[in-house]
């Protein structure tokens, strides 16, 4: 027959389709299997009213046949096969889609879910193929067709012999070049895994006939090739069946060998929604990070799938940074995708999806929070920091979404609390949730204004990673509390009479705290302060940056010109080294110098902070010694 030209008459649109869309070559496999499914589900629907049909759905299947030889990849289906006519209309005509047709003929077909729905898939094949031949043969007809074509410049249409309904389409493999190895696609070990990879899930069986040699008996050395038939697929994906129905193994194991993770999971969950945007989500969360969490090398993302097909691998859309230690996967037949069926546009059902998941795991972890405190613990250990950059993330954006998820360790049994438990349970008429930051809670325990705090009861948050205090400021207060540092120049832990003592010898004494200020120049002030107890100095901080928030924007990359806290030396003034010093500035002012020196680096020490001149510092400490 003469050749026929492709009905869009344009050359740079196959073009286009074969080298532009799609970005990843093996993406054809998925296309034809998916279109081999489509064939068997317009049969399957014809049978329910045609009794001519006598096929039941287990008798449907799609086969792969490699032939290295020829070079050769079959793929073949017991569909409905296709006529002359729809040869020419389907594969003559680029971007035209029979199945879409198909689903919009018949709306009422709910057992018939037909994947394809731009026509364009069939081609994708010539990114691996020079040559394609397509036979064909429509249910209850005798004669069957072939379409054969070696790309854009068109395509026969011829009868042939075919013995049995259904379609098999025959690539023709492209020799191998230096930058591409097209063989691949004619190996085992390949098909098998782009099937467990996209079309694990396609409902009708895929079957490729495997070859072995195995032994010719039970301990014989001579061996024999045999051939058998083998099931790629699993078919019915788990998350299709009902909860009830899997067991806990079943989903960890699924988990382990989908997600290469030895331990089974945290939380497993299920979700199914109907709607506007119809869609089932099963997600995991994992009992640890992954050896590269929190790097830049981690890409979050669920699995998307569109009635049983893989659309991507990672669909980031689908859940927000803070949440992207979820694993797991999304299947929708709502979804409007793009052309090549790789990735999504962006629109409401995906929107819709993202939120709905987003509101299911913030339930699942409050259950897990509230019912199983000890596997909570354990999350928050792996997770929390995510948790908190969340809440700190965008302006503190999503901080209503994640307040109630975080915990801090608190000097009260150094256990975890959140931030409701801590309002629960302070004294009638405090507004305040005290806390304090640095390396440990260890150190910060040890902090002379924390040792204040506790000495008269109150409770304080230990921050110990970088991003708390940042976390703390973005949420700003929570209900009618405040947050407050105990190590900040305005926090007010003593008594009102000691206060005004304390501020009184501030005042007496203006010039000495000049000078002392003036010797270490480091401080933007000293006072006399009736926060500490037992320790003789402390330094804290005024304004919004505290001393360990200047730590943490230093340890960034190219912060020289990080700002600085604005640090206050606070001098207990009821600690014999208040009148040590007052007696020193009218008797050896020289001495003076030396005492604000050391006391200065011995705050810095006490609040983390190294001391710039260590060598100075011993030398002054000996000095004084002797």
């Amino acid at each position: 027959m003469k050749k026929k030209q492709f009905k869009t008459e344009s050359k740079k649109l196959l073009d286009m389709m074969i080298n532009s869309i799609y970005t990843h070559k093996e993406i054809f496999l998925r296309e034809l299997i998916s279109n081999a499914s489509d064939a068997i589900d317009k049969l399957y629907f014809r049978s329910l009213t045609d009794s001519s049909v006598t096929l039941t759905k287990g008798d449907y299947a799609i086969w792969l046949e490699a032939d290295k030889a020829a070079r050769t990849l079959t793929i073949s289906d017991n569909g409905c096969g296709m006529t002359q006519e729809e040869l020419e209309n389907n594969l003559g005509t680029i971007a035209k889609s029979g199945s879409f047709e198909f689903k919009r003929d018949n709306e009422s077909a709910e057992d018939v879910d037909v994947i394809g729905q731009f026509g364009v898939g069939f081609y994708s094949a010539f990114m691996v193929a020079d040559k394609i031949t397509v036979y064909s043969k429509p249910f209850g007809t005798e004669c069957a067709y072939k379409w054969e074509s070696e790309g854009a410049d068109g395509y026969t249409i011829d009868v042939c012999d075919k013995e049995s309904f259904g379609t098999k389409i025959v690539l023709y493999i492209k020799p191998d070049t230096e930058d591409e190895k097209y063989s691949e696609f004619l190996e085992e070990y390949r098909l098998r895994a782009l099937v467990k990879k996209y079309s694990d899930y396609i409902r009708y069986p895929i079957k490729m006939e495997i070859t072995r040699e195995e032994p010719k008996e039970e301990g014989s050395s001579e061996y024999i090739t045999k051939t058998h038939t083998e099931t790629l697929n699993s078919m019915v994906p788990i998350w299709k069946r009902a909860k009830g129905e899997v067991s806990d193994d079943e989903y960890n194991a699924f988990y382990s060998e989908k997600y290469y993770d030895y331990e089974a999971p945290a939380r497993v969950i299920t979700q199914k929604s109907e709607g506007l945007t119809s869609f089932e989500a099963l997600l995991f969360i994992p009992k640890h990070a992954p050896y590269n969490y929190y790097t830049k090398d981690y890409e979050k993302g669920l699995e998307l799938y569109s009635s049983g097909v893989m659309i991507t691998e990672r669909c980031q859309d689908l859940l927000p940074d803070y949440f992207g230690f979820v694993k797991g996967l999304v299947d929708s037949q709502d979804l409007s995708l793009n052309i090549s069926r790789e990735m999504l546009q962006h629109d409401r059902q995906l929107r819709a999806i993202a939120k709905a998941i987003e509101k299911k795991i913030k339930s699942e972890l409050e259950s897990m929070r509230d019912g199983d405190r000890e596997a909570y613990e354990a999350f928050f250990d792996a997770f929390g920091i995510q948790l908190k950059f969340g809440a700190y993330s965008d302006f503190g954006m999503h901080k209503d979404t994640l307040c109630d998820l975080l915990m801090f360790k608190t000097s009260k049994e150094g256990k975890y609390a959140t931030l409701k438990e801590y309002t629960e349970r302070v004294p009638e008429g405090q507004k305040v949730i005290y806390y304090a930051s640095g390396e440990s809670a260890e150190k910060i325990a040890m902090l002379p204004q924390v040792d204040a705090a506790l000495s008269r009861g109150l409770e304080v948050l230990y921050l110990t990673d970088d991003v708390d205090e940042f976390t703390l400021r973005a949420i700003g207060k929570y209900g009618d509390f405040e947050f407050k540092n105990v190590t900040a120049e305005q926090v007010d832990l003593a008594d009102g009479e000691a206060k005004a003592k304390a501020e009184e010898m501030t005042k007496a004494n203006e010039e000495m705290l000049g000078f002392i200020k003036e010797k270490i120049g480091k401080v933007a002030s000293v006072k006399f302060s009736a926060n500490l107890t037992k320790y003789p100095v402390c330094l804290s901080s005024e304004g919004e940056l505290s001393v360990e928030m200047e730590k943490v924007l230093r340890k960034m990359p190219n912060q020289d010109g990080a700002p600085s806290a604005s640090v206050v030396m606070e001098i207990n003034h009821n600690h014999p080294i208040a009148e040590r010093l007052i007696s020193l500035y009218f008797s050896d002012k020289d001495k003076l110098s030396e005492y604000a020196k050391v006391l200065y680096s011995i705050a810095s020490l006490i609040n983390g902070v190294s001391v710039e001149n260590p060598a100075e510092f011993a030398e002054l400490v000996a000095k004084l010694l002797v």
